[in-house]
């Protein structure tokens, strides 16, 4: 029994006056009581308790050591209980991070919803695409894509993750300026095919690299290298504008939803590659997760599945799903 226990068993029994009452209030027997106390005083090397058949009373030792350690004592109970009802309330402050584009196309309406729904929490969101350390950073929930190659977390996969070649609703030009519009029914998915045609590449703004036209599609690789490109560093700019016309585009099922269903946009088709990765919502590892990083998480949950969003399918497998 560490030296706490023992501790906390005299500091009862002096409240209690008995080893039997202290016994009880603390789930065990007197015999555990009188040897943690027995043990307390050699330890010490002082009488702490006078002991009789019909009474137990402090010696002058028992009572110093009892007024000194009992202030420490309460003051740590109450830290402790304090401690405990911050981690079990609907209050105190949530620090989250999200990825830019999914932060806003997915999780904006959400946090409205969440925050009307426990006002208490306090909220502290970034939205970034660069890497973060949550445990350095002393973040709470983060949303990320990928595989997690750090021990200290853990994630819950929230979706797949699926890539999907799009185009303008209307079709795109064939050599990016005259009437003659290629539509998605017209679109030859191969190398010949789609290097004639004009795209949007998406740039990472981390390290400057272009994202490569390099998928496989039905069982074939593809492999493009077109001469009409357009470079655009933000995901949600890239898809307004392949909507506008302006090319052909890779995107993740999250930057092309809005839309696709808003009828400016269709799916020519949904990459092989990328149907083992998805979107995990990532929190520390601890044996005692806030109420209301536990809330968070479940309310996130809920509301994807409500919008076609679930760990084996995405909106893209809806029957409503626009063709």
């Amino acid at each position: 029994m560490d030296k706490f226990k023992s501790i906390a068993l005299f500091m009862s029994t002096i409240e209690t006056g008995s080893f039997a009452a202290t016994a009880k209030k603390h789930s065990t027997d007197p015999s555990t009581v009188s040897k943690a106390i027995k043990r307390l005083e050699e330890q010490l090397g002082l009488q702490l308790l006078y002991r009789s058949t019909r009474q137990l009373s402090l010696t002058s030792a028992g009572q110093k050591y009892a007024d000194t350690v009992g202030s420490l004592y309460q003051q740590l109970e109450s830290c402790e209980q304090e401690l405990k009802s911050d981690n079990n309330s609907y209050s105190g402050a949530l620090k989250i991070n999200l990825p830019v584009s999914y932060g806003r196309m997915y999780m904006l309406p959400m946090l409205s919803q969440f925050k009307k729904t426990y006002p208490e929490i306090q909220l502290d969101i970034s939205f970034n695409d660069e890497y973060v350390d949550m445990i350095s950073d002393a973040v709470d929930v983060t949303i990320r894509s990928g595989t997690l190659n750090d021990s200290r977390l853990v994630a819950q996969k929230l979706s797949p993750m699926p890539f999907v070649l799009c185009i303008s609703n209307e079709g795109v030009s064939s050599k990016g300026v005259s009437n003659k519009l290629v539509t998605s029914s017209e679109i030859d998915i191969s190398n010949k095919g789609l290097s004639v045609l004009p795209w949007l590449l998406f740039r990472f703004k981390q390290t400057g690299r272009t994202m490569p036209i390099n998928f496989c599609y039905q069982g074939c690789h593809i492999n493009v290298e077109p001469k009409n490109v357009t470079i655009v560093d933000d995901g949600e700019a890239m898809a307004q504008m392949c909507a506008e016309g302006l090319g052909l585009s890779l995107m993740p099922h999250f930057t092309a939803k809005a839309l696709v269903v808003a009828g400016k946009m269709r799916v020519v088709a949904e990459l092989d590659e990328f149907a083992n990765s998805g979107v995990f919502i990532v929190y520390p590892k601890r044996k005692y997760l806030p109420k209301r990083t536990q809330l968070f998480i479940e309310f996130v949950k809920a509301y994807l599945k409500e919008i076609g969003e679930l760990p084996s399918k995405t909106w893209l497998d809806s029957p409503l799903k626009p063709s």
